[in-house]
């Protein structure tokens, strides 16, 4: 029988709300026609913003979001998109697709987006092709509440108060898009740009994101620890994956049993990633308190056959809801290091929550995977050991069970579960010392691993009661479904 102790008395870390963050790039239909189709749309939306999209980001309790990119940050002036719309500058979107960018969705309408949400605000700046003193002068127009050229500019433009702003990235991937510059030279960049992000508000401190490694660059992260991890509140990492190789990724329908092992085999590496990439921040900062930013993070397959290959389309499956649960619940586990994660992308692009087509909107199997993880946020990681024998199939060996704990203020324990196996029903001892259950809560995804919801057939996969464990005094017997997870409240 498989085992999950848990020792309810017994906490290693705060979750932070922000593991669960969000990413929103000029990319594809994520920003037009995802979360924007403008004032004069016949789609309802309140000040350009869709109703049904903000309200589905509402109800997953979104905690932060990123923008403008991703590639895109880097040659994105924040100048070109704002004053009146009509008079904006338009762009190419070189990164994507070549498309024109009309920059009619710029820094006011993020912050209306994310006001509707109620979420915080994450901005990634343009170190690539930008200046020291664009960046500078954004931080002024978005933050500073007094009279300046950029301060006046804002309430021109009719924005009185200043924003908030909680997290601000310099730069995006320079080892590639973001410029192709070594660690060494970014080092210096990010100390130089750094310097221009003042903090005009002192009730509202931003936190500075310097860009990390690629995956498993970890050269990287030692050359920016020790020449500049002083001067950063976070270090980003960005990690796909990819089920094959870059040039052959796969479909994100039709794959096979083989293709969904390998999936899942290849998303696990993003714990070996957090325990090297942390060991070394580690060295340089052994209070923790430069927090390890996963803020791109998901699958990535060919696009949909028929879609612009420069807009990143793809649907999304019970697969895509497995690499979702199983990365939440490592990020819960490396709590004290991981601060903030931001999964790749929000609609209609890469593993998204949502995907629209014109007026009609779907939920993915992943957004409901993200709605049975919004109860661990700002709890406390609760001390868990699972006793339970990895298995094989073909060449790909995985976990049986993964999992992570916490407990809540109100005392409520809150357990998260995924068995991979498509074939294999899990049982599970779960003691809960220090904690006798009186009341239970299941919730949970499942079915098989292709499943996906369509604008046909929207309600194909959903979450749902989750009813098979027995109560005992000193904690439950649970029954998993294969491909499953499974979210319990335990009181």
């Amino acid at each position: 029988m498989n085992q999950l102790l848990i020792n309810t008395k017994v906490t290693k870390g705060h979750i932070r709300k922000e593991i669960q963050g969000h990413f929103s790039e000029h990319l594809g239909r994520c920003i037009y026609g995802g979360l924007y189709v403008g004032e004069n749309s016949e789609i309802p939306n309140e000040n350009g913003m869709r109703k049904d999209v903000v309200q589905a980001l509402r109800d997953v309790q979104l905690p932060v979001l990123r923008w403008p990119g991703g590639c895109f940050a880097d040659e994105y002036h924040w100048k070109d998109g704002v004053g009146p719309k009509e008079t904006r500058k338009k762009m190419v979107n070189t990164h994507w697709g070549g498309v024109t960018e009309d920059n009619s969705f710029g820094t006011h309408e993020f912050f209306e987006l994310c006001r509707q949400i109620g979420c915080e605000t994450y901005i990634t700046g343009n170190v690539g092709s930008g200046t020291v003193q664009e960046m500078n002068e954004w931080v002024e127009y978005m933050t500073f509440d007094g009279i300046s050229p950029m301060a006046d500019w804002r309430k021109q433009h009719g924005h009185e108060a200043p924003w908030t702003v909680d997290f601000f990235g310099v730069g995006n991937e320079p080892w590639g898009c973001g410029g192709n510059m070594t660690a060494e030279y970014y080092a210096n960049e990010y100390r130089r740009y750094q310097t221009y992000i003042r903090q005009y508000r002192k009730d509202a401190k931003i936190k500075k994101i310097a860009a990390g490694p690629n995956a498993d660059d970890y050269k990287w992260t030692e050359t920016l620890m020790k020449n500049a991890g002083k001067m950063m509140d976070g270090l980003s990492l960005h990690y796909y994956t990819v089920p094959h190789d870059w040039k052959h990724k796969g479909s994100a329908l039709g794959f096979t049993r083989e293709d969904y092992y390998e999936t899942l085999k290849k998303t696990l590496f993003m714990e070996e990633l957090l325990s090297r990439h942390g060991a070394i921040m580690d060295q340089y900062d052994p209070e923790k308190k430069v927090g390890l930013i996963v803020d791109e993070w998901g699958t990535w397959f060919d696009v949909e056959e028929g879609t612009n290959p420069g807009f990143l389309y793809q649907q999304n499956t019970m697969r895509d809801a497995m690499v979702a649960a199983l990365n939440l619940n490592i990020f819960n586990k490396h709590c004290d290091r991981v601060h903030m994660a931001n999964i790749a992308q929000l609609v209609n692009v890469l593993q998204a929550l949502i995907l629209t087509e014109g007026p009609d909107m779907i939920l993915t199997p992943t957004y409901f995977v993200f709605k049975l993880f919004k109860d661990h946020q700002e709890n406390e990681l609760l001390d868990s050991h699972l006793l339970a024998p990895d298995f094989t199939e073909g060449k790909f060996t995985l976990p049986s069970i993964q999992e992570s704990c916490s407990i809540a203020p109100d005392g409520t324990v809150h357990v998260t579960l995924v068995n991979p196996s498509l074939d294999e029903i899990q049982d599970l001892d779960i003691q809960t010392q220090g904690l006798s259950p009186r009341h239970v809560v299941g919730r949970m995804v499942t079915g098989n691993m292709d499943d996906h919801n369509t604008f046909d057939q929207p309600d194909a996969v959903e979450d749902q009661p989750f009813v098979s464990f027995t109560v005992k005094p000193d904690g439950l017997a649970v029954s998993l479904p294969p491909c499953s997870v499974v979210h319990l409240a335990i009181k």
